[in-house]
């Protein structure tokens, strides 16, 4: 071998690679790093960033979501107060108006009654005939007693002969009488009524007492 290709071969192998080599290795380099994205010993605290960040922003989006569902909840609970208040009044407006119109049935048929009794009285005005006035108007009296009983079960009773029965009677007078072995109403003053059997009105009477 020669010394010229002696010396080339050393030089070859002892000196460096060529500015091209040297080009290619950074370049490789380079796409390495960017290949990675960061540097090795930063990935697990930028991981860690990264989940945080992605937790701080779930829990922001929960938030705001809570958020408008309370809202919607306030929402609804506050248009269903105000509905209940509504019908409260309107509950209560519809009691009082039945409470302030529960007897109209009962006075147009008073207002009937009251129109028969203003023809008997003009009819006697005109005739002058006592008798038939008097007629007319112990019909009109038994027209409404019977009217009262049937559709309002009001009924009229008298006491006259009865057996004393505080819940029925009350007492105004009293006398002895030998007649009777027990407390007997000898007179009526006035009249009882009862309502679908309950005593709505005792009758005053005068009761007799067994003598002795």
């Amino acid at each position: 071998m020669s010394g010229t290709e002696k010396g080339m071969n050393d030089q070859k192998n002892g000196q460096p690679e060529s500015p091209a080599n040297d080009q290619e290795n950074m370049k490789n380099t380079h796409e390495t790093v960017d290949t990675a994205g960061i540097p090795p010993e930063n990935q697990a605290g930028m991981q860690g960033q990264e989940q945080a960040g992605n937790i701080q922003e779930n829990e922001t989006d929960k938030s705001a979501e809570l958020i408008k569902e309370n809202a919607e909840m306030k929402d609804r609970l506050l248009r269903t107060l105000a509905e209940f208040e509504n019908f409260k009044k309107r509950v209560t407006r519809e009691k009082e108006e039945s409470i302030k119109y529960a007897n109209s049935m009962l006075l147009l048929d008073i207002a009937n009654v009251i129109d028969n009794f203003e023809r008997a009285l003009k009819s006697a005005e005109e005739s002058n005939d006592f008798a038939a006035f008097h007629s007319g108007v112990a019909l009109i009296e038994k027209e409404m007693t019977t009217m009262l009983e049937t559709k309002y079960g009001l009924l009229r009773f008298n006491a006259k002969g009865s057996v004393y029965d505080p819940q029925k009677h009350e007492a105004l007078m009293s006398e002895e009488s030998k007649e009777i072995k027990e407390p007997t109403v000898l007179e009526d003053f006035q009249s009882g009524y009862t309502l679908h059997g309950r005593v709505l009105r005792p009758a005053k009477v005068k009761v007799g007492q067994p003598a002795g």
